[in-house]
């Protein structure tokens, strides 16, 4: 089942009006979220969401109800750095801490899920290394307390 979120779009971004995201339904008013979102803020896998039908019949997210441990970040390559050929390169880089993720090469961006339980600072540290040496601008979309 997927559920659809509207975006607020700011100067161009993010490159869509919507989002559409795997869900697993836990009764006809709650779903839990089952793939990291590429633009949606505040949500992350295994969060849990209170939807709706609209009047199309489109499930539609009312309000986030419970943080599901996961946290969303999104890892932007500078368009100055040729450090990355791909974006599964970045996405190997996170791999040896737990982490895990998806690239999309339409919009030139890797969504990563940091689950519960991994080393957060390691996660942050090599997100900091990154950004400063000018490989990619990283944006946490949705962390929780243990970020």
């Amino acid at each position: 089942m997927r559920i659809i979120y509207k975006l607020q779009q700011e100067d161009g971004w993010p490159p869509v009006e919507e989002e559409r995201l795997w869900a697993v339904p836990l009764s006809d008013e709650v779903v839990r979220i089952a793939n990291t979102p590429w633009f949606v803020r505040d949500v992350a896998v295994n969060d849990l969401v209170g939807v709706e039908k609209d009047s199309s019949g489109i499930l539609r997210p009312t309000e986030k109800l419970s943080w599901g441990g996961f946290c969303a970040i999104r890892v932007i390559p500078s368009s100055g750095s040729s450090k990355f050929a791909n974006l599964q390169e970045i996405l190997d880089l996170f791999a040896p801490l737990g982490v895990v993720g998806e690239g999309l090469g339409q919009f030139g961006l890797v969504a990563l899920a940091v689950p519960p339980g991994v080393d957060t600072v390691g996660v942050k540290r090599l997100l900091s290394k990154g950004f400063e040496a000018g490989w990619w601008d990283y944006e946490e979309a949705c962390v929780g307390g243990s970020w």
